[in-house]
């Protein structure tokens, strides 16, 4: 995996997220990123300080700050 390959899947993520928070379950459904280019790309975000995260009994639920 590249650094460009991450910021393209941050995107992904990016772009998903602009109509609201979403789980982290939907998040990856919505962009059909593999677990571990997922786990990059919001790792991605999170060190840009761009997410939120709410952590639910079964779930995260991620958005845009």
């Amino acid at each position: 995996m590249t650094v460009a390959m991450i910021g393209e899947n941050a995107g992904l993520i990016w772009n998903a997220l602009q109509g609201g928070a979403l789980t982290s379950k939907a998040l990856k459904k919505a962009t059909k990123l593999k677990a571990e280019e997922f786990n990059q790309a919001i790792g991605w975000l999170a060190r840009e300080n761009k997410l939120s995260f709410v952590e639910g009994e079964d779930d995260t639920t991620i958005g845009l700050l």
